[in-house]
């Protein structure tokens, strides 16, 4: 005869141990998933931006002339020194605004006879492959002007001057072999010139100091300019405020003149601006977009702008003080971003430290 209970219950105990272990099985399923749940997530580590940091580049610099060439960001800045040492230009190229390449004296007096001190405020342009440096030179002066030096003849001659060159780099040679503006006209002093292409291809230029501007159009091959309909070279369209370094650029139609204000030896120095439907004006002062940061810098003027083709990306590149300051040509050259209201006016400039973001034109 068979025993049947035992066998039933080995039957029985086996199921129980089968249940058991299933269940041991969900548990320790759950258990994990559970722990898995819980357990923090491991994310992948993103990069901090590249900065291009304030400022841009070693060395005593000032007035910074931004613009593109092809899929390049050039910089044009006067060497800062005493007046018998500034006496030549370099440049700085740039594919992303973080990464700056030196393009060492570009022009000096070697090439410009005529100059004999205080090159300064370059001003680049392209035409017809070619390329053209606009500056100035010897701190030209008047007989009424407090800065006249009777036994000093170096500042009787001199004024806007031009050279051209067949790449950005260099190197520059004199284009007329005499300054192209030595003349005062509305008792503005020569100086501070900025060239501007309109939308109709036609090409003024803008200049002066002691307080005056004024706008001229340059002829065909910039030797000289063309006279206004009324006859007269130059107009005068100085706004409320201006001393110095004029800028212009286009935006959504609506035309920007910017300019500085106060003095360039001293903390005063800052940037205003006006917009307007023409070139010519009129030009009514806004307000103040850069000045001083005492916990950044000082003395912020002498700006130009750069528009990142094809986009709506800003920056100001302008010069300032750093802080101390100990010395008078003490400038460099920084960039920060320039945003705009809905409206088109200007925001006010932060400087920073770090500057601004790698940016490439050909991304």
């Amino acid at each position: 005869m068979y025993e049947i209970e035992p066998l039933l219950g080995r039957n029985i105990m086996t199921f129980e141990n089968k249940s058991m272990k299933n269940s041991y099985s969900l548990l320790a399923g759950s258990l994990a998933l559970a722990f898995a749940c819980s357990s923090p997530k491991t994310t992948e580590k993103t990069e901090a931006p590249k900065l291009s940091g304030n400022p841009i580049f070693e060395g005593w610099y000032a007035d910074p002339e931004g613009i593109v060439f092809g899929e390049e960001y050039w910089v044009y800045p006067t060497f800062s020194a005493g007046y018998t040492d500034q006496l030549h230009f370099d440049a700085f190229s740039s594919k992303d605004l973080v990464t700056w390449e030196k393009h060492a004296n570009i022009l000096d007096t070697a090439a410009i006879k005529w100059a004999r001190q205080a090159m300064w405020a370059p001003a680049a342009i392209e035409k017809d492959g070619k390329y053209y440096l606009f500056f100035s030179a010897n701190d030209i002066q008047r007989q009424s002007r407090d800065g006249w030096d009777p036994n000093n003849d170096i500042n009787h001659f001199g004024g806007l001057g031009v050279a051209v060159a067949d790449s950005p780099g260099g190197p520059f040679k004199d284009h007329i072999g005499k300054p192209l503006l030595s003349e005062f006209y509305n008792d503005a002093q020569p100086i501070d010139q900025f060239v501007f292409k309109d939308t109709d291809g036609t090409y003024y230029m803008l200049y002066g100091g002691w307080s005056h501007c004024n706008i001229g159009k340059l002829n065909a091959d910039f030797t000289g300019f063309e006279p206004w309909e009324d006859g007269e070279l130059f107009h005068e369209i100085t706004p409320e405020g201006y001393v110095e370094g004029p800028f212009v650029f286009i935006r959504e139609g609506k035309y920007y003149f910017l300019w500085s204000e106060g003095g360039w030896t001293n903390d005063s120095y800052k940037v205003a601006y006006a917009m307007s439907d023409n070139i010519n004006g009129p030009w009514d002062r806004i307000g103040t977009i850069l000045e001083n940061d005492t916990t950044v810098a000082t003395g912020a003027g002498h700006n130009s702008v750069i528009q990142k083709p094809g986009s709506d990306d800003w920056y100001m590149v302008y010069h300032r003080r750093p802080i101390p300051n100990e010395g008078r040509d003490h400038r460099v050259t920084a960039i920060d971003v320039m945003e705009f209201n809905e409206d088109g006016t200007i925001k006010p400039i932060k400087m920073t430290f770090e500057g601004v973001e790698a940016n490439a034109i050909s991304q």
